[in-house]
């Protein structure tokens, strides 16, 4: 279902980018061209956002493996090996037939990303997602990763579930340059992108967050999104040791009269598992759009 959601258009309405975000909103399909089935072979991983279909509570989850184990096997037809642990948040949401997904691969080291949102079916190997929707976005907020490499000796510590924010939970966010959000509105569910320098998103308690909404592609999916629904699911990954961090609560959004965004982030539950990913990123490049730069 290509297009924009009313809660999309009431924000583009709001601040005054309907001209802007109906051209750029021509780059929404639902077919998978050469160029991005080629990037996806290219990807070690894929972040998938979804409901969990037994609480209703939206959650971020990394999906890792050998480049080419995502990729288009068909015109609208994403599909995926493999899949997170039956202790992930998303297990059971990316076993259910016909759940809406958002997933989005990003590739540090050339500042590109794909975003692709449909249906999800399991299969013998893992999932396939057949897509209402299929865009790129800009670079902004990337931060450059040149390489990565695979450490195979690393093995993921238990989950640490809780309510809130603990200590280290709190010095993962701060010193983050980047996270994904994941939204759903009644037709499916999106994840996407954000990234600063260190420090852009705030711990205003253990259980509240906050970050600017920074300008972008002026179709703001997710503020629309969240504007129809406050839940919402982040992702904060350590690039270095693999650790994941992954929240589930309701967001809202502030605007100011000056056009300002800032979302607050309201913790329900917060899941952190050591060493989760068994990729080692090189040190961060960080975006020259960044703002202060």
């Amino acid at each position: 279902m290509g297009g924009y959601r009313a809660g999309s258009l009431a924000v583009q309405q709001q601040l005054g980018v309907r001209e802007r975000a109906e051209h750029v909103g021509r780059s929404l399909g639902q077919g998978i061209k050469p160029v991005a089935a080629a990037f996806l072979e290219l990807q070690p991983l894929l972040v998938v956002g979804a409901a969990d279909p037994a609480t209703g509570r939206v959650w971020v989850s990394p999906v890792v493996g050998t480049p080419g184990f995502v990729r288009a096997t068909g015109p609208r037809q994403m599909s995926v090996a493999g899949g997170p642990p039956p202790t992930d948040p998303l297990a059971t949401a990316l076993t259910t037939p016909g759940a809406p997904v958002g997933t989005i691969a990003l590739d540090p080291r050339t500042r590109r990303r794909m975003r692709l949102n449909g249906r999800l079916r399991p299969t013998a190997r893992g999932f396939a997602v057949e897509a209402d929707q299929v865009f790129a976005n800009c670079p902004k907020y990337i931060q450059r990763r040149e390489s990565y490499e695979v450490t195979g000796a690393r093995a993921p510590g238990p989950a640490r579930r809780s309510g809130r924010l603990d200590r280290a939970g709190m010095e993962c966010v701060r010193g983050a340059d980047t996270f994904f959000v994941a939204t759903v509105h009644p037709a499916g569910a999106d994840a996407s992108h954000r990234g600063g320098d260190p420090g852009f998103v705030r711990v205003d308690s253990p259980d509240e967050l906050s970050w600017p909404d920074y300008p972008g592609n002026a179709m703001f999916l997710t503020l629309g999104n969240l504007r129809a629904d406050p839940r919402a699911g982040l992702l904060f990954l350590d690039w270095e040791t693999g650790t994941t961090l992954q929240l589930t609560g309701e967001a809202r959004t502030e605007f100011s009269d000056a056009g300002g965004r800032t979302v607050r982030f309201a913790v329900t539950e917060v899941v952190r598992t050591p060493a989760a990913v068994p990729l080692r990123w090189s040190a961060p490049e960080y975006s020259p759009a960044n703002p202060d730069r």
